[in-house]
Parts: structure tokens; sequence; C-alpha cells
């Protein structure tokens, strides 16, 4: 299994899986889901940690299920999306494929 030690090593793991691309998020670097252009992982400003975006539930439940891999602070609170410590890949890609559906199925809003 390989190691996402860091955000260039997510990057292409995240951008190798079916239905996702690269792309840019609030002017950063990201992984998009190819149907819809919604944001499944972005760098994070937490040096060991990449952020997932997924929805609520599987947020709280990730969080329950191994709080020392997946996390949050206080800017993520109430949004979609938690934080992802750098690590195995083992575990984490079927939760971005989960992102990846996801962000498929719903479209990127359009800005006024």
């Amino acid at each position: 299994m390989s190691e996402l030690g860091d955000w260039a090593a997510v990057n292409a793991f995240a951008a190798a899986r079916t239905g996702a691309v690269e792309g840019r998020y609030y002017g950063g670097p990201a992984v998009m889901a190819e149907a819809s252009g919604r944001p499944v992982v972005t760098p994070s400003r937490e040096p060991d940690s990449f952020v997932l975006h997924i929805d609520a539930d599987q947020k709280a439940m990730l969080l329950d299920l191994d709080p020392a891999r997946f996390w949050e602070t206080p800017h993520y609170q109430g949004y979609p999306a938690l934080l992802v410590r750098y690590g195995p890949a083992e575990g984490v890609g079927e939760w971005i494929d989960r992102a990846i559906e996801l962000a498929a199925g719903k479209p990127r809003r359009k800005t006024k």
C-alpha cells in the first residue's frame, strides 16, 4: 500500500482515482470530481494533514472511527470537510472514492 506522506502524494493518489481530475479551488491546487467540478481533496494549512470534502454524516462517523487520523479544527466545524493526517493510503482511498461520488452528484454553484 502506498504512503500519503505529503500533499504531492495525496494529489497524485486522488487524481488517479476514477472520476477525479486535478483542478483549482479558491486559487489553490485541488482534486475535483470530474462530473461536477466540486472539490474532493485540498491541501490544508495544517502542516501534517490534507482536507477531505465529505458530507456531515460521514464526517461524524470518521471523527468517531479514527480520531487519530481524521480530525478538525474550529475552522471546519459545521462545514462538510475534515482534516486527514498524512500516512498510509490504506483506509483513505475508499473515503476519497466516496467523496468523489458525493461531489459528482452535486452541481457546482454558479457565481453571480
